[in-house]
C-alpha cells in the first residue's frame, strides 16, 4: 500500500482543526513535513498518544536521540530551532528528567497551590476593576485586557520577577512560538532569552527573596540535585512560558465558546453544568497547546500501523487528540459541557504530565467565574467567523479577542 504523502503543516496555524483532521485522514500516526522540510510524524488517536506519553522509547532529548541533529544535518537554520536549543523538561530524558522534575514539582502541589488562592483571586478583580472603567458598548480586547495579564501576573508573582521586567522576561517564551519566525530570528530569541535570565538568576543569586526562583536557585546546593545555570535557566524560561500561554488560551478559548454557545451559557447560569464541566470541555475541544514538539524515537517503534524509524520526531497534536471520534462520538468537534466523558490530554500524561496543571485549573476558574460575574451581559462585538486565529501551529487561540463588557444602549 502507498505511503501517503505526508501533510505540510501551515507555520501561521491558519486552521489548526482542519489540519488536524487532514493528518488523521493519513493514519492515527502520519507523517508530516515541518517548516524547513524537516519530515517528522504526528500523533492524533487519543489512546496511541496517552501511550506514547508515557513510552520510555520516545525520548525529549534532541542532543542524544535526534539522529539529524545530532549529526549535524539540522543546523540552527532550522526554524523551529528553540525548541531543539532550549535546557529544560521538555528536552531531558530518563534520569535528567526526573531530577529536574522533582525539583519543580514541589512548588505546585494542591497545597501550595491552593494557599495561591487569595493571590489569584486579588489579580482577577483588580484586572476586572480595570476593565469596569470602560465606556457603556466599548469594544474591548479581552485577551490582551485580561487572558494574557491575568497569569502573566500570577506566574511573574510566583517566581518573583520584578514588575518592569515582566514584559521584557515573558517575551522570548511567547516569540519562541511564533512559527512564522526566520530561523535568524528564532535563533536570536533563543540567545537574547537566555542572557536575560541569566542576568534574573544572577540578581536572585545575589538577593534572594520569597519567591521560587530563590528557592531554585538554591537547589542548586542541594546534594545530588545540582542544578547547573543552563539548566535553571531553561527551567525558568518553561514555567514562565507555560504558566501564561497556555492558561491564556484556556481562557479565551472558554470565553468564546460561552459567547457563541449562549445554550450553553444559560445552563452554567442554571447550575446545569459547573466551571469546571465548562473548562474540561474547552480542554478538550479547543486544547490551548496544539501540536507540540518535539519526542524522538529511541529505537525503531511500531505504533498505529506505522513504524517510526529511530532517530525521527514525533509531535503530540493535542488539538486532534481532544476530538478523536472513537473517543467522543460523531459530536467530538462540539462544544458541550454536558457531555458526560470530557477525556483529554492537554495536560499530557504520565511523567510528562504538566506540573501546572493544578494552578491552571484554579486560576481558569476563578478568572471566568469573576468575569461572568461582574460582567453578565458581555458579548463578542464582531461575528465569530471573524476572530483571526494565533498565528501559530503550536498554539491554539485566537490572535484577539473584541467584546464588549456592557451593551452599546442601555
Amino acid at each position: 500500500m502507498a505511503i501517503p504523502d505526508p501533510v505540510v503543516i501551515d507555520r501561521t496555524g491558519g486552521d489548526i482543526h482542519a489540519e488536524g483532521a487532514r493528518i488523521r485522514a493519513n493514519g492515527p500516526v502520519a507523517r508530516i513535513e515541518l517548516p524547513g522540510g524537516v519530515l517528522a510524524w504526528s500523533i492524533t488517536d487519543h489512546e496511541l498518544a496517552r501511550r506514547a506519553l508515557s513510552d520510555h522509547r520516545l525520548s525529549k532529548d534532541p542532543r542524544q536521540h535526534w539522529t539529524a541533529f545530532a549529526e549535524g544535518r539540522i543546523g540552527e537554520d532550522f526554524p523551529l530551532i528553540g525548541w531543539v536549543l532550549m535546557d529544560n523538561l521538555t528536552t531531558r530524558y530518563g534520569a535528567d528528567h526526573t531530577r529536574l522534575r522533582r525539583l519543580t514539582a514541589g512548588a505546585f502541589t494542591p497545597r501550595r497551590v491552593e494557599a495561591m488562592r487569595p493571590e489569584v483571586e486579588k489579580a482577577v478583580d483588580e484586572l476586572l476593576d480595570q476593565l469596569a472603567n470602560c465606556e457603556p458598548g466599548e469594544v474591548v480586547d479581552l485577551k490582551a485586557r485580561f487572558a494574557r495579564p491575568m497569569p502573566a501576573r500570577v506566574i511573574c508573582d510566583l517566581f518573583g520577577v520584578p514588575a518592569g521586567d515582566r514584559e521584557r522576561m515573558l517575551r522570548g517564551g511567547e516569540a519562541n512560538i511564533d512559527t512564522t519566525l526566520t530561523p535568524e530570528e528564532s535563533a536570536a530569541n533563543v540567545e537574547q532569552w537566555h542572557r536575560e535570565m541569566l542576568e534574573f538568576v544572577e540578581s536572585k543569586r545575589r538577593d534572594p527573596g520569597d519567591d521560587l526562583t530563590s528557592d531554585l536557585v538554591q537547589a542548586q546546593e542541594e546534594d545530588g540535585s545540582r542544578l547547573n545555570d543552563s539548566e535553571l535557566v531553561g527551567t525558568l524560561h518553561l514555567l514562565l512560558a507555560t504558566g501564561t500561554e497556555p492558561v491564556m488560551n484556556l481562557l479565551a478559548n472558554a470565553t468564546r465558546a460561552l459567547l457563541t454557545h449562549p445554550e450553553q451559557l444559560a445552563l452554567l447560569r442554571d447550575g446545569a453544568v459547573s466551571w469546571s464541566d465548562v473548562i474540561e470541555e474547552t480542554l478538550r475541544v479547543e486544547a490551548p497547546v496544539a501540536h507540540l514538539p518535539f519526542r524522538f524515537a529511541v529505537e525503531d517503534i511500531e505504533l498505529g500501523g506505522a513504524v517510526i524509524p529511530k532517530g525521527d520526531p514525533v509531535l503530540i497534536n493535542f488539538a486532534a487528540i481532544g476530538r478523536d471520534r472513537s473517543v467522543h462520538g460523531d459530536s467530538a468537534d462540539a462544544f458541550d459541557a454536558t457531555r458526560p466523558d470530557k477525556e483529554h490530554l492537554s495536560f499530557g500524561h504520565g511523567v510528562y504530565r504538566c506540573i501546572g496543571m493544578p494552578l491552571a485549573r484554579m486560576e481558569a476558574e476563578i478568572a471566568l467565574a469573576g468575569l461572568f460575574r461582574r460582567f453578565p451581559e458581555l458579548e463578542l462585538a464582531v461575528p465569530d467567523e471573524e476572530l483571526a486565529p494565533q498565528v501559530t501551529f503550536i498554539m491554539n487561540g485566537v490572535e484577539n479577542l473584541p467584546v464588549r463588557l456592557t451593551p452599546r444602549t442601555r
